[in-house]
Order: C-alpha cells, then sequence, then structure tokens
C-alpha cells in the first residue's frame, strides 16, 4: 500500500500544478495599449437657409472688380511679339480685340483676331472675378488648337499687376505644363500682356508680349 500511496501523490501534485499554471495564465490581464488613436468623425454642421441665401446672393452680385473689368469695354489695337521657344528670334503681328461685359455684368468676353504666320487667327477668353474666392479667372480658346487654357491669380493693387498661373495639356508629350500670364495696367488705355509657358528642360521662358492700345 505504501508504494502506491508515493506515485498517486506525485500525480495529484502535478495536476494541482497545473490547474493553478491555467488559471494564472487565463486571469492574466494584458496592458491597456493607450498609444492607439481612435478616429473621431466630426459633426457635420449644415448651414442654415438664410447663410445660404447670402452666400449665393453674395456670389453672384457684381463686385468693384466687375466694374472695373466693364470699364475696359470697346476695341483694342495689339501689337505682338512672339518667341517660339526660349532664344529664338521674336517674330511680330498686329492684331485687334474687341472687349465686352456679358451675363448681367458678371463676366468678361474678349474677342482677338489677327494674323499667325500668314494664317487667320482668332481666339476668345473670358475674364471673370470670383466672389468666393476673391480671384480673377480665365479662359483661353483659339481656332490653332483644340485644348482650353484656365489660369486664376489676384490682382496688386499698389503696382496694378495682375499675376495668373494655370495649367493646359502639351500637344507633343501629352502632359500637363505650366503656364503663367502677367497684366500690367500702365493706364485706362494702355495695357501689357506677358505669356509665359515652360519648355521641355523644365525652365520657364517667354512666349509672348502684347501691347494693348484702346482704339478712340
Amino acid at each position: 500500500m505504501k508504494k502506491s500511496v508515493l506515485p498517486l501523490l506525485l500525480i495529484a501534485i502535478s495536476f494541482t500544478s497545473c490547474k493553478n499554471e491555467e488559471t494564472k495564465i487565463e486571469t492574466e490581464v494584458k496592458p491597456v495599449d493607450t498609444t492607439t488613436e481612435i478616429a473621431v468623425e466630426e459633426p457635420i454642421t449644415i448651414p442654415d437657409s438664410a447663410t445660404i441665401n447670402k452666400a449665393m446672393m453674395d456670389y453672384m452680385t457684381p463686385t468693384e472688380a466687375h466694374v472695373n473689368l466693364a470699364k475696359e469695354n470697346g476695341v483694342w489695337d495689339e501689337e505682338l511679339t512672339m518667341w517660339m521657344h526660349a532664344g529664338a528670334t521674336p517674330q511680330t503681328s498686329k492684331a485687334t480685340a474687341e472687349y465686352k461685359m456679358i451675363l448681367n455684368g458678371m463676366h468678361q468676353e474678349m474677342t482677338h483676331k489677327g494674323d499667325f504666320m500668314g494664317m487667320p487667327f482668332e481666339g476668345r477668353g473670358t475674364m471673370s472675378f470670383d466672389n468666393a474666392t476673391q480671384e480673377y479667372v480665365s479662359t483661353w480658346v483659339d481656332n490653332m488648337s483644340s485644348g482650353v487654357t484656365n489660369m486664376r491669380g489676384k490682382l496688386d493693387k499698389e503696382t496694378n499687376i495682375l499675376k495668373m498661373e494655370g495649367q493646359s495639356v502639351d500637344p507633343v508629350t501629352k502632359q500637363l505644363k505650366t503656364m503663367k500670364e502677367v497684366i500690367t495696367y500702365i493706364d485706362s488705355n494702355t495695357h501689357k500682356l506677358e505669356m509665359y509657358d515652360t519648355g521641355y528642360d523644365g525652365i520657364e521662358y517667354k512666349t509672348m508680349e502684347i501691347v494693348l492700345k484702346r482704339r478712340k
């Protein structure tokens, strides 16, 4: 009998030890990871009808900027100087442009006509003042391209210079490239417009300069 007690005692001790170990594993509490941030969605604020109505009225009402654009109404004679690429010999030509306000005085329409390398040229542009962004926004299309150029920028009232930037698709690379337009308002009857393009080397160069004089 005594010989059988010891093995039974060892088995009991071993069984108790395993149960205690299992209990320890099951009851072990893992530390909470406090470094994980929980994204909290911000509540959506819906403007009331009065706020919406006022914003829309402000958006559709001509401002001083639109009044100034209307002062450019009329026919302008243009002297153009063009560079086909950086360092190219400049080419000169003449053209005319008619400026008028359209769509309740909210936008200016410009129609340019002339000759380019012996071919008739016609281009149409718009100039607008976006009341929401407080920026001037322009578009340009012509009979020698199928693309549309868009630009936007702000007027420096101290220098009376409007600088605009935008992008257009290069017809050779089919990639977007940056363009820049600078309009200097010399006086009420004389403006200078400069266009800048980006060459295939990524360097900006001047492509065109137009001196506009209002026809009297």
